[in-house]
């Protein structure tokens, strides 16, 4: 394999001159080898190097470092989270748009996997309207069908209703005196908060909308 220490002693031989010595020559082979050990570790090394170089290509605690760098300590690995998942985070986060409404539905999409609701008591396209003065059919009617009570001495406001994830931990975990597992009947075990992985935190989800909502405005948020 190219760079592991049998081509790096292959490639020594080659650099002597062949009259030195026979064609099969174990205690020569020996010594290179020797030698082309350490110069195998090193061909790694410089490789795993310049992988760290790179965030599509990092890992471990260069990742981390990463992170650090371009973020500071607002944003670290979870607990268990592994080198692919915290990678393309730190790209979202990279990238991610800011300071729009969709900015803010995206990263709370991005976190939880679904898309929240969101109104604003002053946008029109929330609250819907009695009618239009320009035309002589009634267009925009949102009473007592959808949208909400507007209200233009709430501006820059926002009212979001987030849905929190579902946890992972007990998804193949089966009920108790169900017909998949029943006590003393076949495997099943008691559900605690520890069994409960993988959900994302209500202070991630608001973390992260303060990071993207526009200066100056305020964003009610309940949780579901």
């Amino acid at each position: 394999m190219l760079g592991d220490a049998t081509d790096m002693q292959r490639r020594v031989r080659a650099l002597l001159p062949a009259r030195w010595f026979a064609e099969q020559a174990p205690n020569l082979d020996g010594v290179l080898l020797s030698l082309g050990t350490p110069w195998a570790w090193v061909y790694q090394f410089v490789q795993y190097v310049g992988q760290q170089a790179r965030l599509a290509t990092a890992s471990d605690r260069w990742l981390d470092l990463i992170a650090l760098d371009f973020f500071g300590h607002a944003v670290g690995r979870s607990s268990g989270e592994p080198d692919a998942q915290f990678r393309r985070r730190i790209q979202y986060l990279l990238l991610r748009p800011a300071a729009t409404r969709g900015a803010v539905s995206s990263a709370i999409e991005h976190l939880t996997g679904t898309r929240p609701w969101i109104f604003e008591p002053a946008n029109t396209a929330d609250t819907g309207s009695y009618g239009s003065s320009r035309s002589p059919f009634p267009s925009g009617f949102a009473y007592g069908c959808c949208g909400g009570w507007g209200n233009l001495s709430l501006p820059f406001q926002a009212f979001l209703v987030v849905d929190r994830p579902d946890p992972t931990g007990l998804a193949r975990l089966p009920g108790y005196a169900s017909n998949e597992a029943g006590y003393g009947a076949r495997a099943t075990s008691y559900a605690g908060a520890e069994l409960l992985t993988g959900g994302v935190r209500d202070a991630n989800v608001l973390d992260s909308i303060c990071r993207v909502l526009p200066v100056g405005t305020t964003a009610w948020t309940r949780f579901v």
